[in-house]
């Protein structure tokens, strides 16, 4: 008589990578509410406290989880980390920024263009191949980003919605440079990002003479998004990335997009234009369209330029 086979450990940690992934992408969901709730604070004053306290929080959990300095690890990268980090400092700018200028809903979607983004650059600085379906999602993206944006000329929504598509573009870049330095691992990049951006934002506080001293609830909140919204979505997602397809975790990542909007409703009261719920929908069928037909297929190898 045989004994029941016992549970794979395959099957456990894929069922622990959709929880840690999907958790991630409700933190990082809540930006959009955050931002919304600070009262005086301007995108580089919220920027330098949530850099500050992320940087410190990867710090620890850093040394804790490897048992060396981040800096050793970010040595070890090298070039790569650098890129990767500064892109991350014109994403988080371009992310604060945008969801300042317009609706989260509006924000949040267009940030969802990164993946987009990245295959394209992936495709003319690391020669990976770019699926049809992928050049057609990207052409359905495109279509409903201008659906998204098509009342909005001369306004100052509008350069919010440019400055979500700059924060997509520095994620892609991100992206790309970590596939550049043949590495999976993100907290030493975004780790040295907070460094930079804390660096980067206290000297356009001094220069524009905005005061880098925060009320106890702006200096709060910042903080706060900075160690339990992106440190520990990062953290979650890390985790549960490492046994996902890069297909599935496209899909639970509109998880992030679907729910940031709906805070800020539930919370605040705040609508999206139709424009807005038309080209997202769009865009959303795009993003998972895109995920669903590369379900079973292994990602390219990495040819370095």
């Amino acid at each position: 008589m045989t004994s029941p086979t016992p549970p794979t450990s395959a099957a456990d940690a894929h069922k622990y990578g959709v929880l840690f992934v999907f958790a991630a992408g409700v933190l990082w969901s809540t930006v959009g509410l955050g931002i919304r709730m600070v009262e005086d604070a301007v995108v580089w004053q919220i920027l330098l406290y949530r850099s500050i306290s992320m940087s410190l929080f990867l710090y620890v959990v850093i040394r804790v989880r490897s048992g060396e300095s981040p800096f050793v690890q970010v040595r070890r990268l090298g070039f790569p980390a650098v890129i990767a980090g500064l892109s991350l400092v014109a994403a988080y700018s371009g992310g604060i920024y945008s969801i300042q200028n317009t609706s989260v809903a509006n924000a949040m979607l267009l940030f969802a263009t990164a993946p987009f983004m990245a295959a394209v650059l992936g495709w003319i600085i690391l020669r990976e191949p770019v699926r049809v379906a992928t050049w057609v999602a990207i052409a359905v993206a495109i279509g409903g980003i201008a659906i998204m944006v098509a009342d909005q000329s001369g306004s100052i929504v509008l350069k919010g919605s440019l400055a979500a598509l700059g924060s997509a573009f520095g994620f892609a870049v991100f992206t790309v440079a970590l596939r550049w330095g043949r590495t999976g691992e993100m907290l030493p990049s975004v780790f040295l990002s907070g460094l930079f951006a804390a660096f980067v934002t206290y000297g356009i506080c001094q220069l524009s003479g905005l005061s880098v001293s925060l009320g106890i609830r702006d200096g709060a909140i910042s903080m706060g998004m900075g160690v339990f919204q992106v440190g520990a979505g990062l953290i979650l997602y890390t985790l549960g990335s490492r046994s996902l397809p890069a297909a599935e975790l496209a899909l639970l990542s509109l998880a992030e997009v679907l729910l940031g909007p709906v805070w800020v409703w539930l919370f605040l009261g705040e609508t999206a234009s139709p424009d807005t719920l038309i080209g997202g929908t769009v865009l959303l069928a795009a993003i998972a369209g895109n995920a669903i037909s590369g379900k079973r297929r292994k990602p390219p190898p990495i040819i370095a330029p």
